[in-house]
Order: structure tokens, then C-alpha cells, then sequence
């Protein structure tokens, strides 16, 4: 179930975009999150669409369950491959989410984030006052994920493995924090590499500054695909 790594394209404006990915001859998964979608709105999404990219669309809904589900329902109507809301809204809010997003015809996966991947365990104990471990807590959530009917979930690949012995390889387990040995940390905290990632597990991996960042981002975009395992 590997895709070719998802590439967070963490920029301002459609110019910004343009420009990063004019360079490659083929067609990419990307990741567009809340920076990128809220100051350009659904246009911007059209436009990466017909250069035949795919998308993941990173918004993290997380409100009341009627809220959630006429948002998606919205969403919906785009043409992506991917979106996502908070696993911390609960089961009926996931539920909602997911009606919304098939009643407009949309068969994007629907995926759930359970813990970010810039807070520790320590900092989640402190401040989310969840006192069980790391894995604990993103197995409850995946789990509730998946009685939602969800087709997965975001964790840092630390956690993949533990996740697919639980709830099977068909469970999306999309891992973001994915850098190179060689890379800046950042504001990370549970980071890995693409070849860990695909080693524990991880069905998707996600990759931002560590490609956008670089001085060539073609190559550093061949050299983490290579190391994740695939030349889709």
C-alpha cells in the first residue's frame, strides 16, 4: 500500500508553489495545509489538480459533529485524495465527517490525527493531562478511528508498527516528521527517517522542509523516495 512520499508544500501563495514545482517531470503527491488553503482558498486547489498532482489536504477539522460534517460535506466537492480531522473530536464527530465527505461524492480517504508529531509524551501527560504512554494513546485513537470507519490515521512512524498489529497493513498509517539522518530536527520531536518509516510500517510518509528547504529539491525528492522504498 506505499505511495510515493507526500511532499508538504508549506508556502504562501500559488506563485510560491509554482515556482517549487515546476522543476519536476512527474506527477506528485502533495500536501496542502492550513497556511497554503486559507490564504488561497479552493482556487488553489484546482490548480495544483491540473498539473496532475494529487492532494492531501491537512485542514485537522475538529469541531461539533454537525459543524464537522457540512465542512467536509464543502470539501467534498474538491477534487483531493486525502483530507483529515482531529481524532480528539470523537467517534460521532468522525462519523459525521466521513458522512459529509461521501454525500457530496467525494471518495477521498479520510484519515484521523492523533497525536502531533512536535509533542512528547512528557509535554502530552503535562498539558493534554492524558496520562497513559504515547502508544497507548494513539492506539485508543486509532481505534476509535476505525470504529468510525476511517480509512486511517496520522502518527509519527514510531507508532506504525503497533498500529498495524492491532488494526491490520489495510489501515492507513500516514507519518509525517520524516527527515534524513542528515536533516534538521526543527520544531519536530518524533522524527524518523524513510527507511525506519518503511521498515515499521507506515503506509504514507510526509515530507516538508526537508525537501522544500533544500537546495535541490529534485534530487533530495529521488533521494528520499529511493530511501523509502518506492518508484511509483
Amino acid at each position: 500500500m506505499m505511495t510515493k512520499p507526500i511532499i508538504a508544500l508549506d508556502f504562501k501563495n500559488m506563485t510560491e508553489v509554482t515556482d517549487f514545482l515546476a522543476p519536476f517531470d512527474e506527477a506528485l503527491f502533495v500536501k496542502v495545509g492550513m497556511e497554503l488553503y486559507l490564504q488561497n482558498g479552493p482556487a488553489l486547489i484546482k490548480e495544483i489538480r491540473a498539473m496532475e498532482h494529487e492532494i492531501f489536504l491537512d485542514l485537522k477539522l475538529h469541531d461539533i459533529p454537525n459543524t464537522v460534517k457540512q465542512a467536509m460535506y464543502g470539501l467534498g466537492g474538491l477534487d483531493i485524495q486525502m483530507t483529515n480531522v482531529h481524532a480528539a473530536g470523537g467517534c460521532t464527530m468522525m462519523t459525521a465527517a466521513l458522512d459529509g465527505l461521501r454525500a457530496a461524492g467525494s471518495e477521498a480517504a479520510l484519515i484521523a490525527v492523533t497525536q502531533l508529531t512536535s509533542t512528547s509524551e512528557e509535554q502530552m501527560q503535562r498539558e493534554q493531562l492524558i496520562q497513559v504512554s504515547m502508544n497507548d494513546s494513539i492506539l485508543h485513537y486509532a481505534e476509535t478511528a476505525q470504529q468510525a470507519g476511517l480509512d486511517g490515521i496520522v502518527c509519527s512512524a514510531h507508532e506504525s508498527r503497533i498500529i498495524t498489529d492491532k488494526l491490520g497493513t489495510s489501515f492507513l498509517k500516514v507519518t509525517p516528521g520524516i527527515r534524513t539522518a542528515e536533516d534538521a530536527v526543527g520544531d519536530q520531536v518524533r522524527v524518523a527517517t524513510p527507511e525506519y518509516a518503511r521498515q515499521n510500517g507506515s503506509t504514507h510518509i510526509v515530507v516538508g522542509r526537508a525537501i522544500t528547504q533544500d537546495a535541490d529539491p529534485v534530487a533530495k525528492y529521488q533521494i528520499i523516495k529511493k530511501a523509502w522504498g518506492t518508484e511509483c
